[in-house]
C-alpha cells in the first residue's frame, strides 16, 4: 500500500452574493448533491464524514470514505483537514480551503485542495496515479462549478 497525493487550486469571481455562496458551502447535503462522485456527507458538528461513489485510478477501483475537520470563519473562509476519529484507519483524506471576498460584481472565490489516497500500487507508479487523480479532480471541480452556479441561479 502506497500513499499518493495530488492537488488543485482555482479562483474566480462569481456573480453572486457572498452570503449566498457561503450558505451552499456550509451545507453538507448541498455540497454532496453538487459534487460528482460524492454519495453523501454526514455532519457531526464540525466533523464531516464523506462517502464517495466508486472511483477508478489506473485500473484500481475504490470508494473512499474519510472524515474532515471543518473550520468556518465569519463568511470569509472555510478550512478543512483530514481528521479520522480515534482508532479509525481511513485510506483517503483531503486538506484545503475556500476563501470568499466581496468584489465589484460579486464574490471572489478561491479554493485549494490536496487529496491523499492509499492504494495497493507500487510507489513507482506515482506519476501515472497522480496524473489520473488530477484528471478526476478536474472533472469534479468543473462539474461542481457548473452545479454551484446553477444552484445560485448565476448564468455561466
Amino acid at each position: 500500500m502506497a500513499s499518493f497525493t495530488a492537488s488543485t487550486s482555482a479562483e474566480a469571481v462569481v456573480k453572486a452574493d457572498r452570503d449566498a455562496i457561503w450558505a451552499v458551502l456550509v451545507d453538507p447535503a448541498k455540497i454532496a448533491r453538487l459534487t460528482p462522485f460524492v454519495r453523501r456527507i454526514t455532519a457531526d458538528g464540525d466533523a464531516w464524514f464523506w462517502e464517495m461513489t466508486g472511483v477508478e485510478v489506473v485500473g484500481v477501483g475504490f470508494a473512499p470514505k474519510f472524515t474532515e475537520a471543518m473550520t468556518f470563519t465569519d463568511h470569509d473562509r472555510i478550512d478543512f483537514e483530514h481528521a479520522p476519529p480515534a482508532g479509525a484507519k481511513e485510506k483517503a483524506g483531503v486538506r484545503g480551503f475556500y476563501v470568499l471576498k466581496d468584489v465589484e460584481g460579486g464574490t471572489h472565490l478561491e479554493t485549494s485542495l490536496e487529496v491523499t489516497v492509499e492504494l495497493p500500487l507500487p510507489k513507482m507508479s506515482s506519476p501515472a496515479v497522480t496524473s489520473a487523480m488530477k484528471g478526476v479532480m478536474a472533472t469534479m471541480g468543473d462539474r461542481f462549478s457548473r452545479n454551484l452556479l446553477k444552484e445560485l441561479g448565476v448564468p455561466r
